[in-house]
């Protein structure tokens, strides 16, 4: 009888561990057409069996950016800025147009397309949908670009397969979108590795991008960075331009965009650069109101990695807090949406006074750092979820956090 268990249990361990169990792996590959004539891109989709997709729905938006779908299968448009696209039987595709430039009301732009190259994220090729397929089936995502005549090469924040080929892998979404940064054209590149992490710093030729003063400031504070944020990218991507792009800083989980004319150390003492950086090392996103927490921490950081690294003396320091100070005065309420510069500076002054309280009431146990990496943790963090990480830490009601700021 013992024996009959033994050999059933053989069987069954056998069974679990064989192939017949793992998830069936289908091809899902992305192609990507540059057409500058139109400031346009065309978009395929392909997949090796769409028998096992019942459905893809795309959030279209309401900008009539996408356009000429052609579908092996259905495609449904819908009334609610929506598009459906049912899958036939054996290889299957869809294709569609999306316009590449996106203008502000500034007059800016947060992607552009010119004869000579293309800047943009890619979510925008690929919009945000809702999949529905066959269960036990895994999507193999890859990505291929088409260039134009002339240009040069294209970079992504995704590791490279082959010339002008990625994979796309993100284990925390169903679909593997190809989402991040992406420039192609007449570019030019820099490469470095810190760490674990394959580091590309690339502009269009000409747009005055001061690739090796941004590779020097990331291997400067590069090992703070990790040590707040235990996280190892394969790759990082840091692109920019100059005018008429925004003239500001845009992150995303893989890469960044920088403007050219930014400092990488503004005179207020903060950093642009590492404030995107920390978005995208920390990935803390916010809810009800609480913008103040992803933007305040990331400019927290933007000042404190770099002092820790000792690129800011306590003179230098004091200063900045000052300014922070002046800036913030006629701030009274840290809830919002959107933070603006102003709330932001009073976030960082909180913060940096929370910094303190923790480390005196925890005999230096703990400190910001692990309010940090505890809200890293969450799909998204509010006021409240913040309050509750550090009194946690504090082990007591925080006196920083009962202030009218956080009502």
């Amino acid at each position: 009888m013992v024996s009959l268990r033994l050999n059933l249990c053989s069987v069954v361990l056998l069974a679990l561990s064989s192939p017949a169990w793992a998830a069936k792996k289908v091809d899902l590959d992305y192609h990507v057409r540059f057409l500058p004539e139109s400031d346009q891109a065309e978009v395929r989709l392909t997949l090796e069996e769409g028998q096992v997709v019942q459905s893809l729905r795309f959030d279209l938006g309401d900008k009539g950016y996408y356009s000429d779908f052609k579908a092996d299968g259905e495609w449904q448009a819908g009334t609610d800025q929506q598009g459906t696209w049912r899958p036939g039987k054996g290889e299957s595709s869809l294709s569609y147009r999306v316009k590449i430039s996106h203008p502000r009301q500034s007059g800016s732009f947060d992607a552009r397309m010119t004869k000579d190259w293309a800047l943009l994220r890619g979510d925008d090729l690929v919009p945000s949908a809702q999949l529905r397929q066959q269960d036990g089936v895994q999507l193999v995502a890859r990505l291929q670009f088409e260039l134009p005549e002339g240009w040069k090469s294209v970079e992504t924040g995704w590791p490279r397969i082959g010339k002008n080929r990625f994979r796309i892998d993100n284990p925390a979404r169903l679909l593997d979108r190809p989402t991040g940064w992406i420039l192609a054209g007449k570019i030019g590149s820099r490469r470095t590795r810190l760490g674990e992490t394959d580091v590309t710093v690339a502009a269009p030729l000409g747009e005055g991008m001061r690739r090796m003063d941004v590779l020097t400031l990331l291997t400067f504070v590069w090992p703070q960075v990790q040590a707040v944020f235990p996280r190892d990218p394969d790759k990082l991507l840091v692109v920019g331009a100059g005018n008429p792009m925004w003239r500001g800083g845009l992150s995303a989980p893989n890469s960044l965009f920088m403007h050219t004319d930014r400092p990488l150390v503004s005179e207020n003492g903060t950093s642009s650069l590492v404030h995107e950086l920390v978005h995208v090392f920390s990935r803390i996103r916010d809810t009800d109101r609480s913008d103040w927490i992803s933007e305040g921490l990331a400019e927290y950081y933007a000042i404190e990695l770099v002092r820790r690294a000792g690129g800011m003396t306590e003179g230098r320091y004091q200063e900045v807090r000052d300014k922070l100070s002046k800036w913030s005065r006629k701030v009274d309420s840290l809830r919002g949406e959107q933070a603006s510069g102003p709330v932001t500076a009073r976030a960082v002054l909180l913060l940096q006074e929370l910094d303190r309280e923790i480390r005196q009431r925890s005999q230096k146990r703990y400190s910001l750092d692990d309010v940090a990496r505890g809200l890293m943790r969450l799909d998204k963090a509010s006021t409240k979820d913040f309050i509750e990480i550090s009194e946690n830490l504090i082990g007591g009601p925080s006196k920083v956090l009962d202030t009218p700021l956080l009502k």
